[in-house]
């Protein structure tokens, strides 16, 4: 055969398909998911036979945990032994498995996430209750296979003498399924199954009467018995899980909260890294000092509270913000009939009883065929007794062992079994006591074959001893139950006011999106400067508010960030503070407009957003209170490459003014404006000519007394009162602002609400900034084209005019 004759020419989808298949179907059944019947995975079920078969049982001494790895992964396990180990580790760990399977000598880890020891170090043997998983494994109970190398032969299932799937849990994740399947309690869940099995359409409400639910290794508090129904019944479910807390009073009139049990799977020296992270940022006010206090009494950490702390708000605030309070979600899929399936309790209850009864007949097989065999053989040696003299004639005569087997056969009608046992029998056997012992064995065993017999010929003589010997298991291993079940999810309301301390602080967020607070002590220390930025941005805000205090930012693509005051970061006034974007999600083309610091959001406040194309859209302000805030939110919904320009906050009875590049103004009543959802796109404003676009728009609260600043782009500002226009109605054209040119037309680049104290800075296309004080402008008509006040004959056009933000350095 040529070399080109070896190669297949196939597709490359079809070849990674195939074996991307076989991987699949490895790691569903061989590797990741727990059977159904006795709930392990295949690496666990080899460690424990590998245990149960060296001898290393719970009433004889530690070995070292290195043999065993090594026996594991020589004989039935062809991988890794860190996989094994790690695996044989989390069996032995009490804060992760109920029950635990393993004992270990050494150090097996610890819920503060330290890893184990390794194996050459710790010593291992497995527990009391492992070895019900593996009774009678030596009467033919459950199907062997070969092992990877066809030398030996391995357990396919273990007979598993109580529901281990339900009573430990699983978790894994395999090609396309993942499991999570919650430790249970041993006593609660074999009461289900006896339930079960003496009412096979026993309802799942009657079921829940006994397994109330999810019994952590770790206690804490199981919320949302809806959550655990559901679970049951599907498959599926969430339930919330929480830490066991308390608070209590110390000296000195201060309060303390102890946490005694924590989430399952949940890392303690994280949990306590993270409420001290909380403490160090200022996160939450109230909290002095935490410490871990946890030693061989067991688990407690402590959170010291200030003297004036509302210790039931610092406790809600942890529960929202740590891992004190974590949703657990059921997924209950486990291989059942080489198949992985999601499964209710009923489903995986069946499974187990369907199990043990396959368990029960083939024990109960193997009983009696070796006590029918028995028996025979005890037959054969009281009839051997009884003509002792004869016998042991006929033996004496016979030439070997074989010779006087076949005379006894032939002269009496033994059987050869029967002389098998005749011509090994002992002489001190040959005694009077001995023919009353034989009598008394054939008559146990004719007990016992007409106990087994009737076991195999009746279900419910069957299901009787499943219950018996599950009863007993109860009795020996069942413990008090650790995790507390409350019916209802616990809603958490925090109370700001009662956790931020109510601090004045000096707030700056510039156009680039740094913002930070700092405090008034640093302010002063300033003597005044300007607060610490780039040299090419510029202050949006710079105010003295309350940590109480929400912000609300709004960009040009129609989002907005709500930012607590106490959640910025704080920083000396001279530092630049923190990019929004290391707070929540911002676009590098997405540009703030406007801040606007809220104290409280109220109903008949509403916020007002103009776009570029025109729209105008009104919602109450308390549509935009935040539960959730670490991503940027929708505030309009902005069409194509439209784009917000103002946003403004009303009254609900302000006047509206919106000024277009070309020098239009349309004066227009509030209520015009419809009040729309948060997420709306709104209504038209003004209707704009071809080319046309809107530059500002603003909610007049002085409406006849308010007067305007307008600033073009050839430099020219002129202030002119409202009273100038008509007032209109909404989606109009306006009325001019200037007088119009046929060259070089006057185009507007901003329009401005006019205050005594307040002053614009306009920048030129150069970057060079000229600051106009608009309550020394006199007033003009609407077709003057203003007075020229920035000199942009060397500069440049004008692109950009602000509201000057006043600090002590620029008040003069």
């Amino acid at each position: 055969m040529s070399l080109l004759e070896r190669f297949m020419d196939l597709p490359l989808e079809e070849v990674i398909g195939d074996r991307f298949g076989r991987y699949s179907k490895y790691i569903i059944q061989d590797r990741a998911l727990p059977d159904a019947r006795d709930g392990l995975k295949p690496v666990q079920r080899r460690i424990l036979y590998a245990m149960f078969q060296e001898g290393n049982t719970a009433e004889k001494p530690y070995r070292k945990s290195a043999k065993t790895v090594g026996n594991v992964i020589g004989n039935y396990h062809p991988h890794g032994d860190s996989s094994v180990y790690e695996a044989m580790v989390r069996m032995s760990q009490d804060w992760k498995v109920r029950n635990v399977l393993i004992q270990m000598h050494g150090n097996n880890g610890s819920v503060d996430g330290d890893p184990a020891a390794a194996m050459r170090y710790t010593e291992a043997r497995l527990s009391s209750i492992a070895s019900e998983l593996l009774r009678d494994i030596e009467k033919n109970t459950v199907e062997f296979a070969p092992n990877f190398d066809d030398t030996i032969e391995e357990p396919v299932v273990l007979p598993a003498r109580y529901p281990n799937l339900l009573v430990n849990g699983s978790t894994g994740i395999s090609a396309g399924y993942a499991t999570d399947i919650p430790p249970h309690h041993l006593g609660e869940v074999i009461d289900a199954v006896t339930m079960q099995i003496e009412n096979p359409d026993v309802s799942l409400d009657e079921l829940m009467t006994v397994i109330k639910g999810p019994d952590f290794p770790t206690g804490g508090i199981v919320q949302g018995k809806e959550g655990i129904r559901k679970a049951f019944e599907t498959g599926k479910g969430r339930v919330i899980v929480r830490a066991k807390t308390e608070i209590e009073e110390i000296k000195g009139g201060r309060q303390q909260i102890r946490i005694t049990e924590i989430p399952y799977e949940i890392n303690k020296a994280n949990l306590v890294k993270r409420i001290d992270e909380l403490r160090l940022d200022k996160k939450v006010e109230g909290i002095a000092e935490v410490r871990d206090e946890t030693d061989r009494t067991g688990m407690r950490i402590v959170i010291e509270l200030k003297k004036e702390a509302h210790a039931e708000g610092v406790l809600a605030y942890l529960f929202k913000n740590t891992d004190l309070q974590v949703s657990y979600n059921y997924n209950m899929v486990a291989i059942h009939n080489k198949t992985p399936k999601l499964m209710g309790l009923k489903h995986i209850i069946s499974a187990y009883i369907e199990h043990q009864k396959e368990v029960v007949t083939k024990r109960s097989q193997y009983d009696l065929n070796k006590a029918n065999e028995r028996q025979h053989v005890v037959e054969g040696l009281i009839k051997a007794i009884s003509i002792l003299d004869e016998v042991i004639r006929i033996i004496r005569g016979s030439k070997d062992k074989r010779d006087a087997k076949n005379n006894l056969i032939q002269q009496y009608d033994f059987t050869e079994a029967q002389s098998e046992a005749i011509v090994t029998l002992q002489l001190y056997r040959l005694t009077n006591t001995d023919v009353t012992t034989l009598e008394k064995e054939a008559k146990e065993l004719e007990k016992k074959i007409a106990h087994l017999t009737g076991i195999l010929n009746s279900e419910k003589k069957l299901f009787n001893v499943i219950k018996k010997e599950m009863a007993e298991i109860k009795k020996k291993y069942a413990d008090e139950r650790r995790t507390v079940i409350e019916d209802e999810i616990e809603e958490i309301k925090i109370n700001m006011e009662v956790m931020i301390p109510s601090e004045d602080v000096m707030v700056t967020v510039t156009k680039d999106g740094y913002s930070k607070r700092s405090s008034l002590r640093s302010y002063s220390a300033s003597n005044g400067e300007a607060p610490g930025m780039k040299d090419t941005d510029r202050l949006l805000l710079a105010e003295q508010l309350n940590t109480t205090d929400t912000l609300l930012m709004f960009t040009n693509k129609g989002n907005y960030i709500y930012m607590p005051v106490y959640e910025l970061h704080e920083a000396r006034w001279k530092d630049m503070g923190q990019h929004l974007a290391n707070m929540v999600g911002f676009d590098r083309d997405e540009q703030l407009i406007k801040i606007m610091p809220i104290k409280e959001f109220t109903d008949d406040q509403y916020l007002i957003f103009f776009t570029r194309q025109g729209m105008a859209k009104k919602t109450e302000l308390s549509s935009y209170k935040a539960q959730r805030y670490n991503k940027m939110l929708m505030a309009m919904k902005v069409k194509g490459e439209d784009e917000v320009v103002d946003v403004q906050l009303t009254t609900g009875n302000d006047d509206i003014f919106i000024a277009t590049h070309y020098g239009y103004g349309l004066w227009f009543d509030e209520n015009e404006i419809n009040v729309v959802g948060q997420r709306a796109a709104g209504v038209k404003g003004i209707n704009l000519k071809d080319g046309d676009f809107v530059v500002s728009g603003k909610s007049l609260k002085n409406k006849e007394k308010a007067s305007l600043v307008l600033i073009t782009h050839r430099g020219a500002i002129k202030k002119m009162r409202i009273t100038e226009f008509d007032k209109s109605t909404r989606a109009k054209r306006g009325l001019v602002m200037l007088r119009e040119l046929k060259s070089n037309p006057h185009r507007v680049v901003d329009v401005e609400l006019s205050e005594n104290d307040a002053a614009l800075d306009v920048k030129t296309k150069n970057g060079s900034i000229v600051t106009v004080e608009t309550g020394k402008l006199k007033n003009a008509d609407r077709y003057n084209n203003g007075s020229y006040l920035v000199d942009i004959s060397d500069s440049g056009e004008v692109v950009e005019v602000w509201r000057k933000i006043v600090t002590e350095e620029n008040k003069e």
